[in-house]
């Protein structure tokens, strides 16, 4: 059986947003891989380009991965009603 290959779908700096743009996808089903330069991630570097991650995805997942990227960036994920989320909202409310 072939190794699936990965391919790059976005470039953010920092660990965080990176993160973050993981969990982005992973929500959506779909499998991530997160690289960072070794030196850049051994000194927790996270300024300039060795501050740079890279996002990863399957080549079968590329074309839903950029989709979903697109629609991030767009502000599409901004302001959503999540249920449970409201300090009115609860168990016991």
């Amino acid at each position: 059986m072939a190794e699936e290959e990965w391919v790059l779908v976005d470039r953010v700096q920092g660990q965080l947003q990176a993160e973050i743009v993981r969990g982005l996808l992973e929500a959506q089903g779909m499998r991530v891989w997160v690289n960072q330069e070794g030196a850049a991630h051994a000194y927790a570097v996270s300024v300039g380009t060795l501050g740079m991650v890279e996002i990863l995805v399957p080549t079968s997942e590329v074309k839903e991965a950029r989709e979903v990227l697109k629609a991030y960036y767009r502000g599409d994920f901004e302001n959503m009603d999540i249920p449970g989320s409201s300090p009115n909202e609860g168990p016991d409310r």
